[in-house]
């Protein structure tokens, strides 16, 4: 079984995760929206499900793709501590811009401050 990290690094699983959000798919349809052939995506399906982000449902001849939300709030829980450290970061750089002097337009400085915040 591949851990969930090792699964999301391909772009294309992420966005299938990112389709499926909406609620539960085809591959057929997941195919047509990504613009990928079937076959394709029926194997990323077949990791996302082995890795237990996605369940399937089976409805005559067709399989519904479902996302499981369980192991992402366990993926969620694991980097919170890494978002609260960036979090701290950002804010100690808002605080620091915000003792600058104003510095004359068209310069550096001027960046608009309130791109930083989180």
């Amino acid at each position: 079984m591949s851990l969930p990290f090792e699964v999301l690094a391909d772009p294309t699983r992420r966005q299938i995760l990112g389709l499926l959000l909406g609620g539960p798919r085809l591959v057929g349809e997941v195919a047509h929206e990504l613009e990928m052939s079937q076959p394709r995506v029926s194997k990323h399906l077949r990791v996302l499900r082995e890795a237990g982000l996605v369940t399937v449902r089976p409805e005559a001849q067709r399989r519904w793709y479902e996302l499981r939300p369980e192991p992402l709030a366990d993926l969620d829980a694991w980097l919170a501590p890494y978002r609260r450290l960036w979090t701290e970061r950002l804010d100690a750089l808002e605080r620091h811009l915000e003792t600058m002097p104003d510095a004359p337009r068209g310069t550096a400085a001027s960046v608009d401050r309130g791109a930083v915040k989180s």
